[in-house]
Order: structure tokens, then C-alpha cells, then sequence
């Protein structure tokens, strides 16, 4: 039974990691559910502040994920307009596209990077600023995404590493 259990942690974290570069899949929490797993479900135990640590950096990344590219915004120079562009597009990036049955593959992808990009330069160009700085500003809106993706492939790695470094340390 606990070599079932292995291997759905495994799973978990490949998913997991999947989950962080593609659109619909929620990466992190996939990934910390492995931990989860084996914790509950194996002899494999972690310290109860183990398990709450790595499960608040989990909602912590998963909430920031949602904030970088609105940060990256202003950071590269946008105005509040083109961090509200940024804001709208990510909110239909988000959930219109989902809703309209568009979640995963391609069109997924675009609704999460393509949003925020086009609602900064959007933004920016109704407020008047010249193409430059719209561009600049659409620009960080992408730094951002890369940004929260990086984040999301780090935490996964992590705690891929542990969860798969344990079961190991288990048979032997």
C-alpha cells in the first residue's frame, strides 16, 4: 500500500511541476499535496512546523502568482493606468477565458500571459502615454509572469527534492 502512496507523490510532483508553467493546473498546492501524502498516509513524517511552513509558502506563492505581473507593471515604469490595464487583463485572462471553456493548451497560455500584457498596454495607451512606455509597461507585466513562474518551479523543485529524497532514505 505505502508503495501506491509513493507513487502517487510522485505523480503529484510531476504534476505538479506541469501545473506551474501551464495554465489550469494549480502547480504549487499539487506539489505540496505529495508532502501531504506521504506525511498522513506513509512512515515517512514531517514536523508539524515543517508541514506548516512549506503549506504557508505554498499560499503565499499561490497568492503572489496573481500580484507579480501587476508588480512588474509599475516596476518597469507603468502608470496606474497600465497597472489597472494589467489588472483587468489578468482578471479576464483568468476567468472569462475559463468560462468561455478556454483553460488549458494554447489558448489557456495566452489568457494568462497575453491579459495582463495587452490590459498594460491598453491602459496605458487610453491615458495618453506615448508607445514607449506603453510597451515598457505591457514589458513588465511579461517580467512579472516569468517572475511568479520561477517562484512556482522552485517551491515544486524543492519539495519534489525532499518528497523523492525521502522515499528513497525509505527502502533503505
Amino acid at each position: 500500500m505505502e508503495f501506491l502512496i509513493y507513487l502517487l507523490a510522485v505523480v503529484c510532483i510531476i504534476v505538479g511541476i506541469i501545473g506551474d508553467v501551464v495554465p489550469g493546473l494549480p502547480g504549487v498546492p499539487i506539489s505540496y499535496a505529495a508532502m501531504i501524502l506521504i506525511h498522513f498516509f506513509t512512515g515517512i513524517n514531517y514536523d508539524s512546523e515543517v508541514l506548516i511552513i512549506y503549506g504557508i509558502v505554498c499560499l503565499l506563492i499561490t497568492i503572489l502568482d496573481y500580484f507579480v505581473p501587476i508588480w512588474g507593471t509599475k516596476k518597469f515604469g507603468g502608470t496606474k493606468a497600465g497597472v489597472r490595464g494589467s489588472t483587468i487583463g489578468l482578471i479576464i485572462g483568468v476567468l472569462v477565458l475559463p468560462l468561455l471553456g478556454i483553460v488549458i493548451g494554447p489558448f489557456g497560455i495566452i489568457g494568462i500571459i497575453a491579459g495582463p500584457f495587452v490590459g498594460a498596454y491598453i491602459g496605458e495607451k487610453m491615458s495618453g502615454v506615448d508607445d514607449t512606455l506603453a510597451w515598457r509597461s505591457a514589458f513588465g507585466s511579461f517580467v512579472g509572469f516569468v517572475a511568479g513562474t520561477l517562484l512556482k518551479v522552485v517551491y515544486s523543485l524543492v519539495v519534489g527534492f525532499v518528497v523523492i529524497k525521502d522515499i528513497i532514505v525509505s527502502f533503505f
